[in-house]
């Protein structure tokens, strides 16, 4: 896009010497995140916890200072690539870390096809074919799917919550059909009906139509929408005088929709929801990641506990600077040793334990939460249950998984036999 060259210029080769290392050449890293467009505050956030993980390693992996460089996407396939293909063809950065959006990682799996010396790293981005369908050699995914994201809130919400019907509201992008894909399958499997799905495309400013358009005889609405999106969707609803029970896609009561500005956002405190963290969850491991990201950056420059895009591409730094220090520095030829790495590492993340499958797509745990308000009135997400070790299939047998058809408009079928 023509305001991709600027905004890199504002942002670029951001260095990161560090003493003892300034005599090593440094490992260059191209990223890949979503500066411009709806999603601009989550991508702002996932630089903010890719940079959290430099400082955790002050900013040297292997005896080697770090260098990054950041380009801009818009949530676009298009952009994607466009911002890929100068990091890695003009800057000749070692490796990449990226996407955030859902369709962004198809169209950066099928780029890195193209470029079978370079190694890349998801950034966020959650929709299934990334890796389940054809994947790249040379891509490694530690976040898992939208669909794996959306492991127990279906089950929570029928038995828990006593919600039996639901109609859902969507961007109308792949991420979001896997969000929606998931919850069917939990959803309907326990019991519940999905009676209506509504699209609408990234980017919606007026969601009048949409709303007026809503059944009142459900017993709650979903909400695959995030960003812009989001907290448009809300100030609406809330004006429109809407009063249904709402359910929240992973990044529909993310940070970065919580910590939005207006009062529309309290009308989603209770909202059950489910994704890769909670956001008070006591565990001393996360507790420490959130201390080491409010110690990163002013309190002015950031939110109160980082968000999953922030948790996403700290967790695919992270990764990434294990490896190259366990490797010495030294990516090996082709970079075998680094991907042999990224490949077999177990990552004691602060969001729990994170394995690879042998499509390099993460395994790992799923929180099921609810929004609450805080003492100092700011909202956060609360876990309800923990799920751990969810694969790429649900834990369905990959037959049966590949028969049900890739996520879609009107797929998965709302049936109870999956």
């Amino acid at each position: 896009m023509k305001k991709l060259l600027s905004t890199v210029a504002m942002a670029a080769l951001v260095s990161f010497g560090a003493t003892g290392a300034q005599a090593q050449e440094p490992i260059r890293i191209g990223v890949l995140a979503t500066l411009e467009g709806t999603y601009t505050v989550l991508g702002e956030d996932g630089v903010r916890g890719l940079k959290t993980a430099l400082a955790k390693w002050n900013n040297t992996a292997g005896g080697r200072p770090i260098e990054i460089i950041i380009a801009a996407t818009d949530a676009s396939p298009d952009s994607a690539v466009r911002a890929a293909r100068k990091v890695v063809e003009q800057d000749g950065v070692d490796f990449v870390i990226g996407p955030l959006s859902g369709s962004e990682g198809i169209a950066i799996r099928d780029y890195a096809k193209t470029q079978p010396d370079v190694t890349f790293i998801n950034g966020s981005s959650g929709a299934m074919e990334t890796t389940y369908v054809t994947p790249a050699e040379n891509f490694f995914r530690y976040n898992m799917d939208g669909a794996q994201w959306s492991v127990g809130l279906g089950e929570y919400i029928y038995n828990e919550k006593g919600y039996e019907t639901v109609a859902t509201v969507g961007e109308d992008y792949s991420f979001v059909y896997t969000q929606v894909f998931g919850f069917a399958i939990d959803f309907c499997k326990a019991g519940g009906e999905i009676t209506e799905r509504f699209w609408v495309p990234l980017g919606t400013k007026d969601f009048g139509s949409i709303i007026a358009a809503l059944p009142d005889d459900v017993d709650a609405i979903y909400l695959g929408l995030g960003g812009g999106d989001a907290v448009n969707f809300l100030n609406q609803y809330m004006q429109a005088g809407g009063e249904a029970k709402l359910i929240g896609g992973t990044i529909m009561v993310d940070g970065t929709v919580l910590n939005s500005k207006g009062a529309a956002k309290e009308a989603l405190i209770g909202t059950p929801s489910a994704g890769p963290q909670a956001d008070t969850w006591d565990d001393p491991k996360w507790q420490e990641y959130v201390k080491l990201y409010q110690d990163t950056f002013p309190e002015d420059e950031r939110f109160p506990i980082p968000s999953l895009l922030a948790t996403g591409y700290y967790n695919s730094m992270d990764a990434a600077l294990t490896c190259i220090d366990q490797i010495g520095g030294e990516l090996g030829e082709g970079q075998a040793d680094f991907r042999q790495c990224l490949a077999t590492i177990e990552l004691d993340a602060p969001n729990g334990t994170i394995t690879l499958d042998d499509k390099r797509q993460a395994i790992g745990s799923n929180f099921v939460s609810e929004v609450v308000q805080l003492a100092d009135g700011s909202l956060a997400t609360q876990m309800v249950m923990k799920v751990d070790g969810i694969n790429q299939t649900l834990g369905l047998d990959p037959e049966a998984f590949d028969a049900i058809g890739l996520p879609g408009r009107d797929t998965p079928e709302c049936k109870s036999e999956y």
